[in-house]
């Protein structure tokens, strides 16, 4: 069933490439949906009361290596979290098909192919259990990505595609290092130190208990490189200067994919290979990644202040969200991973969402600008009403999806005293940090707000000599409220009643954590080892300093 996840989309996409614009349209429309209708049924089979297996397991070897561990294979399998990033997906991909009916008129079945083929390597990267299948997936995102920004984009979008490519093919190479580097040292350096019997493995699992076994010093560097390549994807300061670019030249599509999935590659890329590998490493400089984590909360959060492109206000959003995603898993408790990986979650439909309502007004109206439009409620109220919704969901009102896992994150922040501190000594920076990263959510109430201000409610302003564009009507028609609804609907049941989402990630974020929790359990029984040596000094010593 899960291979299906992956062939379906290529083999659409390859059925688009060679039908006419109309028939293509509808391949797409279809095949999405039943994209859509694989990654439910999988939810149904997967048992989430033991969200930490890997489940529905699949190995094709590919004739390298033996049949067991070793060697390369296709490995599947998906735990709690990856399955619900691939329901999002799945949800996420006849939305963007029917929500571009309108705006894609040209090179139809070129536009069609290339985002249905995305679809592939995107979910492949959820599944994945062997690094090699991980690793191809990865990389194989950014050409349907670039193809798409650079020839459907907007006026700036060939240098948006090359941007986006060479930042993160390039952090890319450098995470490819990493885990090779663990490759490696699971084949002939674990046999040496008798800790394994050694073997040319790819399998995830096998390289998690290997990169365990590395020194501090060999788990820095291999965190330094992991980094490299999910930093730039996810992305944090200061290597985010791509995605403001490439979000602002995208499709209204590649948007919305941009913001709900590929985005998440990285953070993923934070839960599942940099967390559970290198625990000592990510122990000792969590202290490091939240500070650059909230420098990007803020300072994302400031540009957006200033920004009169609605749709790069938008983008830039996206950096600060992120920031609060990276700050509560590197809190490295139970509250802020869980509200973590909720993040990843609310911030693809929320964010997607507000990308979709302002493709939609580029549509009738062919500009983004603050300055141009304004006081749209008055011409397009249903419009206005999703609009206003998914941004109080993007600010965190209480009752919309923002709230629980932004609250969470730094609920988390605030408790990491004792999981965060160099050596795994227990330190005071979780409440200042927390302290300073919410001042991010009073600046995000700023902008957004100001921008639904300018755009929704006020005297109505259109572009200069402005005449209504193409077939559409002034309001939405009933295909886009189509498309909006359902993320309507999962931002307001995610915010009032988040409860199975937060109890089916539980299991597999406390399993990531383990490591991290193990090496604090040993530091603070050496500690209390060393205070219990220097309390109570041997008999003999205590006679020898009697006078």
């Amino acid at each position: 069933m899960l291979l299906l996840l992956v062939v379906i989309p290529i083999v659409a996409a390859l059925l688009i490439a060679f039908a006419s614009p109309a028939l293509a349209r509808r391949i797409a429309g279809a095949s999405s949906l039943l994209f859509f209708a694989l990654t439910v049924a999988c939810a149904f089979v997967f048992d989430w009361s033991d969200g930490a297996a890997f489940q529905m397991p699949f190995r094709l070897p590919l004739g390298l290596g033996d049949d067991g561990a070793a060697g390369v294979a296709l490995e599947f399998g998906v735990d709690g979290v990856a399955m619900l990033l691939i329901m999002l997906t799945g949800l996420l991909a006849p939305l963007c098909v029917f929500g571009s009916f309108s705006s894609i008129t040209d090179r139809v079945r070129t536009y069609y192919a290339w985002l249905l083929a995305l679809q592939a390597p995107m979910v492949a990267v959820f599944l994945a259990r062997d690094l090699i299948t991980f690793y191809v997936a990865f990389e194989f995102t950014l050409v349907p990505m670039y193809v798409l920004i650079s020839l459907f984009g907007s006026t700036n979008r060939k240098h948006a595609a090359t941007k986006f490519f060479l930042f993160t093919f390039t952090g890319s190479l450098m995470t490819l290092a990493g885990l090779l580097y663990v490759v490696w040292f699971n084949a002939t350096q674990l046999p040496l130190s008798g800790l394994g019997a050694g073997e040319w493995s790819f399998n995830i699992g096998v390289l998690m208990e290997a990169a365990r076994q590395m020194s501090a010093t060999e788990q820095a560097w291999v965190l330094l490189a992991m980094m490299c390549g999910f930093a730039v994807k996810t992305p944090l300061f200061p290597v985010h200067t791509w995605l403001p670019l490439a979000h602002t030249e995208a499709p209204t599509a590649g948007s919305v994919v941009l913001a709900g999935v590929l985005l998440k590659l990285g953070t993923y890329g934070l839960y599942r290979f940099v967390i559970p590998f290198v625990p000592v490493a990510v122990a000792e400089y969590a202290p490091l990644i939240a500070i650059i984590s909230i420098i990007g909360i803020v300072y994302a959060g400031l540009i957006c202040w200033v920004q009169r492109d609605v749709k790069k206000l938008v983008a830039y959003s996206s950096v600060s969200h992120l920031g609060f995603c990276v700050l509560g898993l590197f809190a490295l408790n139970s509250v802020g991973s869980v509200g973590s990986v909720m993040y990843m979650i609310n911030h693809g439909l929320s964010t997607g969402a507000l990308f979709f309502c302002v493709g939609m007004m580029y549509e009738r109206y062919h500009t983004r600008s603050l300055e141009e439009v304004g006081g749209l409620a008055k011409k397009m109220p249903v419009w206005a009403f999703f609009t206003v919704f998914f941004t109080l969901a993007s600010v965190g009102l209480p009752g919309l999806n923002g709230f629980v896992s932004e609250i969470m994150c730094l609920l988390g922040a605030f408790q990491s005293g004792a999981t965060w501190g160099v050596g795994g000594t227990p330190g005071p920076l979780g409440p200042w940090f927390a302290a300073v990263a919410a001042t991010g959510m009073i600046i995000a109430a700023i902008y957004l707000l100001y921008m639904v201000g300018r755009i929704v409610f006020g005297p109505l302003r259109e572009p200069e000599g402005h005449e209504h564009h193409g077939p559409l009507p002034v309001d939405l028609n009933r295909r886009e409220i189509l498309v909006l609804a359902p993320l309507a609907a999962l931002c307001l049941f995610l915010g009032l009643y988040p409860r199975p989402a937060l109890k089916a990630l539980e299991a597999p974020v406390a399993h990531a954590l383990a490591g991290v929790h193990e090496h604090r359990a040993t530091m603070t029984a050496n500690t209390a080892g060393a205070l219990v040596l220097v309390e109570t000094p041997p008999l003999g010593a205590r006679e020898e300093a009697t006078p």
